[in-house]
């Protein structure tokens, strides 16, 4: 391994990756693209899946195939190549019990080691308790993307404090969007669709809209999630199609399921005058979707999981209750009658951007990659 005084740092990463569709997919995607806006040259990224279709990207060294011991193997000489791994942690995309398989790679990395945590429990089993705090103590340093979910690692887990940084996470729309004039209120809600997403509590918020509210438009825009659609169809949209016939919503509610890349999602958002994410679970500790949102300058009526207080609570949005018609409709009723809200919430929201720029955030990656890197290469000289 090099010292990066003696060249240029090189960065393995192990994640999921497009063409799967998944948030930790598009997060690392961007990462990627984001270490390299911050210099560094050499990134290979290890996909995790048994998808027949690897990713033809020229970052993608190799592939984690789930409960096959020699992939395990394979993929940790490849990572070891690598001055730095990254590993992006969620329990469902690795193999074994809790996703525990991820364990066994870890325990074959030589070089410094980065884990970022997308999920963190706040009432785990005892296994899922467990292999957190086994991935932790594998890893140099464990990455949470809020102070919320930092202050619940250290609660719930037995894990060290000086080994456990904040990271923000980065946003995908590169600038504030200028909103385009001229239409009524546009609710907009993206992203992949299934249960949980808690669109039928907007679609029920508009229905108990008075007359007096003026013509509140809202688009759902996202594909439905894959494992969802190969387990249950599209039932998930026809539910919410039929409930949108049953309020007789067809002419304010639309649903669009076309994939959208990032300037057709600049479109999408340029038009609305809200970001609503009506989330069931308040145990959510990150949103790209969220981060997206409020670096584009867009106001956010969200229900109250830990990272929308987090971001939202200076005035960048709105929190509310999940499952909650009422307050959703009454949060609504004020995106729509009150332009000076609006107004003060977009200018809140677009001052919280730059410390989402992938650029600035993968550069933090770095820094932390390469103190870790210094520190390894004294142990070794004494």
């Amino acid at each position: 391994m090099l010292h990066p005084a003696q060249k240029q740092v090189s960065v393995g990463i192990l994640s999921t990756y497009p063409p799967t569709a998944c948030g930790l997919a598009t997060f690392s995607a961007a990462l990627v693209n984001g270490l390299y806006q911050a210099g560094v040259t050499d990134i290979g990224v290890v996909s995790v899946g048994d998808d027949d279709a690897l990713s033809d990207s020229p970052n993608v060294v190799g592939q984690l195939i789930p409960r096959d011991a020699l992939s395990i193997s394979r993929v940790a000489q490849l990572l070891n190549r690598y001055d730095i791994v990254i590993i992006q942690h969620e329990y469902g995309i690795y193999g074994g019990e809790d996703g525990d398989e991820v364990l066994e790679v870890m325990r074959r990395l030589r070089t410094p080691v980065i884990v970022t945590l997308h999920t963190v429990p706040l009432q785990p089993t005892a296994h899922q308790k467990h292999i957190l705090e086994a991935v932790i103590g594998e890893a140099d340093i464990a990455v949470t993307m809020t102070a919320i979910a930092r202050q619940r690692l250290l609660a719930v887990y037995s894990v060290d404090p000086s080994r456990v940084a904040i990271i923000p996470h980065g946003a995908t729309i590169p600038l504030p969007v200028a909103p385009t004039s001229g239409h009524p209120p546009l609710l907009l809600t993206w992203g992949l669709l299934g249960p949980g997403k808690g669109i039928e509590w907007v679609i029920d918020a508009l229905a108990l809209l008075g007359d007096d509210v003026p013509t509140v438009n809202y688009l759902v825009a996202g594909q439905t999630h894959p494992k969802v659609k190969e387990q249950h169809g599209e039932q998930y949209r026809r539910f919410l199609q039929d409930k949108v016939r049953r309020h007789g919503l067809e002419d304010r509610v639309q649903f669009d399921s076309t994939y959208r890349t990032v300037d057709s999602l600049l479109d999408l958002i340029a038009r609305s005058t809200c970001v609503v994410l009506p989330y069931e679970s308040i145990d959510q500790i990150t949103s790209g979707v969220l981060v997206d949102a409020v670096a584009a300058g867009r106001p956010v009526v969200a229900t109250a999981f830990p990272h929308a207080v987090e971001l939202l609570s200076g005035g960048a949005g709105m929190l509310v209750p999940p499952r909650n018609p009422e307050s959703l409709s009454k949060a609504i009723r004020k995106v729509a009658t009150e332009p000076a809200l609006v107004q003060s919430m977009t200018q809140r929201a677009a001052s919280l951007a730059p410390m989402h720029n992938w650029a600035t955030v993968a550069s933090t990656y770095r820094t932390v990659g390469e103190s870790l890197l210094r520190a390894s290469s004294l142990e070794v000289r004494s």
